[in-house]
């Protein structure tokens, strides 16, 4: 089976070189999941397994042996990853062994001399005085943890040198796995060296018995002679002779070793001196060596020499050590004032800032400085959105696409818009604009998207400091830093509510600055001195505040995405909400002031449907408004339908009603208007042989009044039918509620509009034509009751026919779908006016009766098409009204007449037969 590990790689040792028994700490990855996972450690090829201290995977601490070699790899052994690598080496120092008769600066005690006849030494230092295995087996290392032997014998201890030495915590330790016949040789071995170092004293004492004999005897003499004397106690006596001559003696030795002594006292002073100096050389040199570090930005190598002295020296009561550390302590002072001064600079990168404060704390800063951090980003995020404010307001920011802080160009609001063609209010309804105008962005949308950028570019990071600190992961998490990381979520809980009103505070400051720009009706009055002054800028249009939607949108979603919780930015969504509802209202009027203008696109061509472009027009403006409207009432996760707000409903559906009924009135304002440009000799009851005279409506086309009221019915009429129709489609389609009002005022709207259009034109057309037929009639003194035999159709009725002919050229070439409504009506206030005439004549001859009614059938039978109801009972009533005809050649003599009659006019009545109707044949 594969190992679930990647093998040990050593990456760093600390020293890199020192003598046998130097403490190094090693440095690198995968070094084992604990201390049982440790099974192997070597250094210059040294097992250093029995000394080393398993700290973290990254980390191992343990002691050099007297390796062989003098430089070497170290190499760790888990059993989770197998053997390792390194990739750095430790050099082993050795001790430099000097000579009997070698020249040295210091003492060297003559028991430790290098002997060079025999290549060996001869002396014994302190360390060799104890034997590395007393009981002379083989020593069988034991698996049973240290820390449960150091329970099970507190206070003893396995090393037979102290004081408090345990037999049996030694044999645990070293001979678990020694069988009983070897541990009685063992005891065996223990006997033998007692025996040897007691009979080594005897040897000695008996060796030397002769010599204590013969001094004895001397002595013994010594002490006869001078007692049979008398003499001992006398001035020049034997024993005073000897005294003397010892003393003597004793004096010319101490002046023969006055010198060599003298330069050993000196030497033994250096030596110590040099010791003290090469022992603590380390804390000596501190002070400058934390300076240079500090300016190399070596935070680490600071840190760590600050930890080692002050395990060392802190407890110190020696002076000089104590002048040193306080110089020590002095720099630390000053690197920790340092540190904390570049934690709080602004701007910062979230990994400088974790940097510094675990610096800070391993150094014991004192009180908090991650929250230190995060109350100065706090405060630096604020000063940037109100900066943001007063850039744009002194009016330091003009033009898009100007360089921003950072060198850098961002695309403008419009530049993401300009390829969007439904955001563009009006499209090309709109006056051409300048080429300039792409370029010219507002300066509200232009401080929203920077103070957007201002908030999602900093907030994350200062969002993830938090996290770091509530977590702890801003320390390590090493057995050593628990104590930190423990005391950083204590900190955390006891200020997560202090946290929250941060994010409260920069949520409202942003949501107050949008305000201020966009909506500064909203503000209390105590706030627009700080967040409004925008009183003099640009009105925005849908499309900006479309862009502004999407714009606090995206920094919404970023806030979103950092999990920061729901009722924190709910500012927010009560801004959208409002800027959406906002953007609703201001689209829908600035499309009635767009509507407004249509009229003064009116070039009335028509097309083959008798309709001009300004209904077109019209539905195109609607549909682009309704299309820019579909990023503002889009729901997004979270957000409320604005359209579902009944007051937003209502006053919704009223704008938009508002709208048709503005664009019904620029059609009666078209209807009525005066142009001066018309031509007088275009009146309708002239010229009427010209071939041209209503062979089309073209471009450039001036129309008369009358020509008026026929396009702007013929539009109505298309607007009743499709565009309102289409428009409820669409306004349904986009969400808009209030259709079926909508609707329904427009159509009433229009209906009223084409009603008085209508009545507008008959009343222009049928009253002259109506108005001709009784001095028509009457001309030359004409009298039904004297006149002759008739001998066809008088003039007056075929000048009323070629009227209602040019009246029907006149509606045909704007619309043909207008002609049977409005020569029914012609038609029927004809006969209307022909029933009274006939009606009012008192009596008829016959040759009278017989022209009335042959006039009258010829009217009838021409217009026969365009006849209603009406007009029926006109014609009817006023036939009623002459005498009827009893002879056979009265009748014959009128269809005579009659025949006689649509032949001579087949070409003019042509128009007045359907198409499916053939003309009369001559």
């Amino acid at each position: 089976m594969s190992r679930a590990r990647q093998p040990p790689l050593v990456t760093g040792i600390s020293p890199k070189e020192g003598a046998a028994w130097t403490k190094v700490t090693i440095r690198g990855e995968n070094l084992g999941t604990g201390p049982p996972d440790l099974i192997g450690l070597s250094i210059c090829g040294h097992n250093c397994l029995l000394t080393a201290e398993w700290m973290s995977a990254s980390k191992i601490v343990c002691r050099v042996g007297p390796a062989k070699d003098d430089k070497g790899e170290i190499i760790v052994t888990t059993k989770s990853g197998g053997l390792g690598t390194s990739t750095v080496s430790f050099k082993l120092l050795r001790p430099e062994r000097i000579g009997i008769l070698d020249q040295s600066a210091v003492w060297v005690e003559e028991m430790n001399y290098y002997d060079m006849r025999t290549d060996r030494n001869k002396g014994i230092s302190p360390l060799s005085l104890r034997p590395s295995n007393p009981l002379g087996i083989d020593i069988d290392k034991g698996k049973i943890p240290q820390k449960d032997i150091e329970l099970t014998f507190p206070g003893m201890s396995g090393d037979f040198t102290s004081e408090n030495f345990s037999a049996t915590w030694y044999l645990i330790e070293n001979h678990t796995g020694s069988s009983f016949e070897q541990l009685k040789l063992a005891a065996n071995n223990l006997k033998k060296q007692a025996t040897k170092k007691n009979e080594g004293s005897l040897v000695y004492v008996k060796g030397g018995l002769s010599t204590f004999f013969e001094a004895q005897d001397a002595l013994a003499a010594i002490h006869q002679r001078l007692e049979s004397d008398g003499t001992e106690r006398v001035e020049g006596s034997m024993t005073q002779r000897l005294e003397n001559i010892l003393n003597r003696a004793s004096d010319t030795a101490d002046t023969l070793f006055q010198e060599v002594l003298g330069r050993k006292d000196k030497a033994d002073s250096t030596r110590n001196a040099l010791n003290v100096l090469q022992r603590f050389k380390f804390l000596f040199n501190l002070p400058l060596n934390i300076e240079r570090n500090i300016q190399k930005g070596d935070y680490d190598v600071v840190i760590n020499d600050y930890e080692k002295a002050k395990s060392l020296f802190g407890p110190t009561e020696v002076p000089v050590f104590k002048k040193v550390y306080a110089e020590v302590e002095t720099k630390i002072g000053a690197l920790r004032s340092l540190l904390l001064e570049k934690l709080l600079q602004t701007p910062s990168t979230l990994h400088d800032q974790k940097r510094y404060i675990r610096y800070l704390s391993d150094l014991h800063a004192p009180g908090d400085p991650a929250w230190q951090c995060i109350y100065a980003q706090h405060k630096w995020i604020l000063q940037l959105m109100q900066n943001c404010r007063n850039e744009f307001i002194s009016g330091q920011r003009v033009g898009v696409g100007a360089m921003d802080s950072e060198g850098d160009t961002r695309p403008s609001a419009l530049g993401r818009l300009g390829h969007t063609s439904s955001l563009q209010r009006g499209g090309s309804l709109r006056t051409p604009r300048p080429s300039t105008w792409r370029f010219e962005t507002p300066q509200q949308v232009q401080f929203v998207e920077k103070l957007s950028d201002v908030v999602i570019g900093q907030l994350p990071n200062f969002w993830k400091l938090w996290i770091s600190y509530v977590n702890g992961s801003l320390f390590s998490e090493t057995g050593e830093k628990s104590g930190q990381v423990e005391k950083s979520k204590k900190n955390a809980r006891q200020r997560q509510n202090d946290f929250k009103k941060m994010i409260e505070e920069m949520t409202n400051r942003l949501v107050k600055l949008v305000r201020g720009a966009l909506l500064p009706t909203t503000l209390p009055q105590a706030d627009l001195s700080l967040y409004g002054g925008w009183e003099n800028k640009t009105e925005l249009t849908g499309a900006w505040l479309t862009q502004i939607i999407h714009t606090v949108r995206a920094c919404h979603e970023a806030m979103s995405a950092l999990e920061i919780p729901n009722d924190l930015l709910q500012v927010i969504q009560d801004l959208l909400l409002e800027l959406r509802v906002h953007c609703l209202m201001v689209t829908l009027l600035h499309t009635t002031e767009d509507v407004k203008r249509l009229a003064e696109k009116e070039d009335w061509v028509v097309d083959n449907e008798g309709i001009t472009s300004l209904p077109s027009q019209f539905e195109q403006c609607m549909i682009l408004m309704l299309q820019s409207l579909k990023e503002p009432l889009e729901i997004k996760q979270g957000e409320m339908n604005v359209l579902q707000i009944d007051q937003v409903q209502d006053q919704a559906t009223e704008l938009s009603v508002g709208i048709m009924k503005v664009f019904i009135n620029c059609l009666e304002h078209l209807s009525t208007k005066t142009d001066g440009d018309i031509d007088a000799s275009h009146n309708i009851s002239v010229d009427l042989s010209s071939p041209v005279r209503f062979s089309g409506i073209h471009e450039g086309f001036s129309p008369t009044s009358e020509q008026r009221l026929l396009i702007i019915l013929s539009n109505c009429h298309y607007l009743e039918k499709h565009t309102f129709l289409n428009l409820a489609n669409y306004f349904e389609k986009h969400g808009l509620t209030g259709t079926e009002k909508i609707t329904r005022v427009s159509m009433d709207a229009v209906r009223g509009l084409d009603r008085k259009l209508f009545e507008a034109y008959i009343e222009r057309r049928a009253d002259p034509i109506a108005g001709s037929l009784e001095p028509g009639i009457y001309a030359g003194y004409f009298d039904w009751r004297d006149c002759q035999t008739p001998t066809g159709v008088r003039n007056y009725l075929k000048e009323a026919l070629v009227s209602i002919i040019t009246v029907h050229a006149e509606v045909f070439t704007v619309s043909k779908d207008l002609v049977p409504r409005v020569l029914s009506k012609i038609v029927e206030s004809v006969a209307d006016e022909m029933c009274r005439l006939m009606q009012c004549v008192s009596s008829f001859s016959k040759n009278g009766a017989l022209q009335a009614r042959l006039e009258l059938c010829a009217l009838r039978d021409a217009i026969g098409a365009y006849l209603n109801s009406e007009s029926n009972a006109s014609f009817k009533l006023a036939l009623d009204a002459l005498p009827q005809l009893h002879s056979g050649a009265d009748k014959k003599l009128l269809e005579e007449l009659l025949n006689k009659f649509k032949s001579s006019m087949q070409l003019q009545l042509t128009c007045f037969q359907p198409s499916c109707i053939q003309p009369v044949k001559r």
